[in-house]
């Protein structure tokens, strides 16, 4: 897999599939995602199969069954997790549930985050970019040390 990065809006239609940009399509070594929850915001993250593997074992394997506050990142990242594969025409079918979670309507916005997508109501995410405007300077700030 390749660098999976760009900022795309894209259409979801009534039957709720999302038009999904051809160049990150092309960089997915399978047809079809990991769809869930995001844990930080009110969006939903994608994954490629590998990659939630990955991700999967390492937060099961750090988990007590146990632990309330394990389950708690188990039952709302784990579980509402869908495989959902590309239709011909480029589009992924997000099951309604986790439609509902994001609050998608009509026009949505995907990020490409290098291991994992995001997709946001492109409302809602520039709300979310308005909203921390602030705090990104700060962080920003405090990377300035960073060169390449």
């Amino acid at each position: 897999m390749k660098l999976l990065t760009g900022e795309y809006n894209n259409a979801l239609d009534d039957k709720g599939r999302l038009s999904f940009p051809a160049k990150l399509r092309t960089e997915l070594e399978q047809n079809a995602l990991i769809v869930t929850r995001s844990y930080l915001d009110h969006c939903l993250q994608l994954f490629t199969v590998e990659e939630w593997d990955q991700l999967k074992t390492r937060i099961m394997a750090s988990v007590s069954p146990f632990s309330k506050e394990n389950m708690n990142v188990v039952r709302r990242f784990i579980a509402p997790a869908q495989l959902v594969e590309f239709d011909k025409a480029g589009r992924l079918s997000i099951p309604q549930s986790l439609r509902e979670y994001a609050g998608l309507s009509k026009d949505c916005t995907i990020l490409g985050m290098d291991k994992f997508m995001e997709v946001w109501d492109s409302e809602k995410y520039q709300q979310y970019l308005e909203s921390t405007e602030d705090q990104f300077q700060d962080v920003a700030d405090d990377l300035r040390n960073i060169s390449f």
